[in-house]
């Protein structure tokens, strides 16, 4: 089987201006095989609705769901005391996150929560020797990526299943910041976040991922983007916890106490 690229875009939070960004480094390839997003579209940014737009018009992409995508499909708000990734229901902070989740739904309407249902939650390739799984954070939980030790249990799993798979690749997004681990045959990579960096390198990143027989190249690219535009945007809409994202693009980490 010939060699097979993986162009990958993950955590865009609706930024648009990092967005379009990436998808033009992507287009001015002639060896991508796939596009793959892996999740976190639409919240936590200033421009739902465009993101949506151009997301549904791209061709030949999988879409992994994460886990602010399901917080749409289930409308978190609603709930009697919201929460998320273990934060305190009550904490301020979680209740601008949680708000802004309202608003972004509000911004996609019914057909961003279709878009979302029709989101895998991972999605497996096995080219040659190698398998390949992507996925938001974790196929058991999109809200923490796996240990290494719990990769290399799934990967003994999958291998009984799989016999001839001599190497194991396992690409994640969420954490918005880079991983390359490896542990006997399984390497663990994420490429950071195109749209929200936390690694206080405010470049936007979009990977891509070559597989031949058992061996695999892993290229992060980070991009400079005018982050004007985003910040710009989050000052004119007003989304719930926009000074917080404006200070996150900005800085390229979590910066709540600005």
């Amino acid at each position: 089987m010939p060699a097979k690229t993986f162009a990958i875009i993950t955590d865009v939070h609706s930024n648009v201006a990092s967005l379009e960004t990436a998808l033009g480094i992507i287009d001015a390839r002639t060896d991508i095989d796939q596009k793959i997003c892996l999740g976190d579209y639409f919240a936590l940014g200033p421009s739902p609705k465009e993101t949506l737009d151009i997301f549904m018009s791209i061709k030949n992409c999988i879409f992994i769901r994460g886990n602010h995508d399901r917080y749409l499909i289930e409308r978190l708000w609603e709930q009697e005391r919201p929460s998320l990734e273990g934060m305190n229901p009550d904490d301020p902070i979680c209740q601008a996150i949680v708000a802004n989740g309202e608003w972004t739904a509000g911004e996609v309407g019914e057909a961003g929560v279709e878009f979302a249902k029709s989101m895998n939650i991972a999605y497996r390739e096995i080219v040659d020797n190698t398998l390949v799984e992507f996925t938001h954070a974790w196929y058991q939980r999109d809200d923490m990526p796996p240990t290494m030790e719990e990769a290399l249990n799934w990967r003994n799993h999958v291998q009984n299943a799989h016999p001839h798979v001599s190497r194991f690749v396992f690409v994640h997004g969420h954490a918005h910041t880079p991983r390359n681990e490896t542990g006997e045959n399984l390497t663990i990579l994420c490429q950071g976040a195109t749209g929200l960096p936390f690694d206080e390198d405010t470049r936007g990143s979009v990977a891509f991922l070559t597989v031949e027989g058992d061996s695999f190249d892993w290229d992060v690219v980070r991009y400079e983007y005018d982050q004007s535009i985003t910040i710009d945007l989050l000052e004119d809409r007003h989304p719930p916890f926009y000074q917080n994202l404006q200070n996150t693009v900005k800085y390229a980490t979590i910066r709540n106490d600005v």
